[in-house]
């Protein structure tokens, strides 16, 4: 079910803060048309952090209704608070989400027993698969190998959003686990090197700005095809790199707001909207992958 070019998407707000429904419907559609193989509602990249909650599943439960069954949903559900990762699990059973993604717990830098077990206990409060997320530049704690090896053993456990930018974590990962254990890039800069070398998809960032063409470059990594996908990738390198010139999700929120994807690129604080230095590097980036 989950393979490919696979959005992270931002979550739109309004200009009172409060989510703006009508442009996350919008959101969803373009996704769809564009030819994107699956959405990420409310992980890292749509602001989970600063949602609520009752927002949290609410986002999570209208993506999966716009999207009426024509895309695979999967819903952030993580924390770095296990009582709360496995309260915001047991809200997003009823979603009808086909999937849940969990970030590492953020901040509290516990040892790896300590992320089995937090993993585990997760993954009991549902039936619904989950893919582990581990992203140390921004959560420092780092998800080993061979605990994530270990954690492939729990049945609902499927699979690992890998975001280190390290190929070496790829073949480490799939030496240690079972063949059917999925593997996604959450690093688009090495995304499809990635999948060259066996990965099953990337959960992107790029894909909000350009997901036609991520779509198109993830099929032809998959499918082996390394020259096809290299002359796409030159057309996204651009957006790989200038995409985090500030904390993500601002720049990418800025370029989206200038596609007219959605009318504003609001974000909630502690996060501010983009600074003007970066604009003409982002508006490049931009006309470079023809979005613009």
């Amino acid at each position: 079910m989950f393979s490919g070019s696979i959005v992270a998407l931002v979550t739109p707000f309004n200009d009172k803060g409060g989510v703006d429904y009508q442009q996350l419907e919008k959101l969803v559609e373009f996704h769809i048309q564009q030819g994107t193989d699956g959405i990420v509602a409310v992980g890292t990249t749509g602001e989970s952090t600063t949602l609520s909650m009752k927002e949290h599943a609410q986002v999570v439960r209208e993506v999966v209704s716009f999207s009426a069954g024509r895309i695979p949903i999967i819903g952030g559900n993580g924390s770095n608070s296990t009582a709360e990762a496995v309260e915001l699990t047991m809200q997003l059973n009823d979603t009808g989400v086909d999937g849940m993604l969990g970030v590492t717990p953020y901040y509290n830098k516990p040892p790896q027993r300590g992320l089995i077990e937090h993993y585990k206990t997760v993954a009991s409060a549902t039936d619904i698969p989950q893919i582990l997320y581990n992203v140390p530049g921004r959560t420092q704690c780092d998800l080993l190998p061979e605990t994530v090896a270990i954690l492939s053993g729990v049945k609902n456990i499927i699979g690992i959003k890998e975001a280190t930018g390290n190929l070496l974590r790829l073949s480490e990962i799939k030496a240690l686990c079972e063949n059917d254990f999925l593997l996604f890039s959450g690093d688009d800069n090495t995304g499809m090197d990635f999948m060259l070398q066996g990965g099953h998809g990337v959960i992107s960032v790029t894909n909000n700005v350009a997901p036609k063409l991520m779509s198109e470059m993830c099929r032809f990594a998959l499918d082996g095809n390394r020259e096809q996908a290299l002359l796409i990738n030159h057309k996204l390198q651009a957006l790989h790199d200038s995409l985090f010139v500030e904390a993500n999700p601002i720049p990418v929120k800025w370029c989206v707001q200038q596609m007219s994807a959605i009318k504003n690129g609001k974000l909630r604080l502690p996060l501010v909207e983009l600074s003007s230095e970066h604009h003409e590097l982002l508006t490049a980036a931009m006309h470079n992958a023809d979005v613009l």
